[in-house]
């Protein structure tokens, strides 16, 4: 049996962000499924520009180099988790460019969506699962969010990242039963 891929997108390219601390925490809790590989996809290392796609996704005919690669790696994954910090009660703008810079790649693919911040970016995560919805993507019914404060520490961070474990858990399960 081949397993199945889940790309964990992180969704902040901002300097010292917490993003990567919080998708490399999942991988940790997720990596322990027998059926489902999770891997970490760095929005920072894709380096998209804000679009300059002249068609519009949907047709997939990319004219730039660097668009057909993002499509390549998202169409070699089965599903998508989304790590994102609430920015301004939404999400950040290089997630939405990213997401944006395709079409079809995106559709029947499950995704859950894991935010953060003071409140849990749940104000985020309403504005993202629009986003999803009419991408036609399956959307798990497991998503986290999870209590972070800017200022906290990493060692703060990760003791309040370990309370969700149970949490990461259910995820891991949800991805494992919609992809099997």
């Amino acid at each position: 049996m081949i397993m199945k891929k889940v790309g964990i997108i992180v969704g902040s390219v901002r300097p010292n962000r917490r993003s990567m601390q919080v998708a490399n925490w999942l991988k940790i809790q997720l990596k322990k499924s027998t059926k489902v590989q999770f891997d970490i996809i760095d929005l920072k290392e894709v380096n998209l520009p804000m679009m300059d796609e002249p068609k519009i996704p949907y047709l997939g005919l990319y004219v730039h180099e660097k668009t057909r690669k993002w499509s390549e790696l998202v169409q070699s994954y089965d599903g998508f988790v989304l790590v994102f910090p609430q920015y301004n009660w939404g999400y950040p703008a290089v997630l939405k460019n990213a997401i944006d810079y395709l079409g079809k790649e995106w559709q029947g693919k499950p995704v859950s969506l894991v935010t953060f911040g003071g409140h849990g970016g749940s104000q985020a995560q309403i504005a993202m699962k629009l986003v999803v919805t009419g991408l036609k993507m399956a959307a798990l019914p497991v998503d986290l969010q999870v209590n972070l404060l800017p200022d906290d520490s990493t060692s703060t961070a990760d003791r309040k990242l370990n309370t969700y474990n149970t949490q990461a858990a259910l995820l891991k399960t949800a991805f494992e039963n919609e992809l099997s």
